[in-house]
């Protein structure tokens, strides 16, 4: 084996090492998502100030947790806006997990998604719909 392909394979361990664990995640299918997302339709709306159990999604993505306009948010959700928590692919990812390990005190029924494929689908939807103008 040549000297340039034992650093090509070098250089190419060290991309993989590089790459962000979730990754795959980043890449979720939108469409995949809105199919998931149907467990969620009954509390989650995606219209400005049209609650349901849970607050509007409208504009979620780059949000301070619990700062929906209207909404009583829980204890839980409160704690989370006052430590800062803002909506990201990656703090969505961590709650679409598990929410009421991610925030302790939340009214949040949904015991979160298994699959890190459906989490990313899920966020991939909520973000093209979260930030559609209607």
């Amino acid at each position: 084996m040549g000297r340039w392909t034992v650093w090509r394979y070098v250089a190419a361990a060290f991309l993989c090492a590089a790459l962000p664990v979730n990754a795959v995640a980043a890449d979720g299918n939108w469409r995949d998502g809105r199919k998931i997302f149907r467990k969620c339709e009954s509390c989650h709306s995606f219209k400005p100030n049209e609650h349901r159990f849970g607050p509007s999604l409208a504009g979620v993505f780059g949000r301070k947790a619990g700062t929906a306009p209207d909404y009583k948010y829980s204890p839980g959700m409160n704690a989370a806006r006052e430590k800062g928590v803002v909506w990201t692919p990656e703090t969505l990812e961590t709650f679409l997990t598990k929410p009421k390990a991610f925030i302790k005190g939340t009214r949040m029924w949904f015991p979160g998604l298994k699959r890190a494929a459906d989490r990313a689908n899920v966020i991939a939807y909520v973000k093209r719909r979260s930030l559609r103008r209607r």
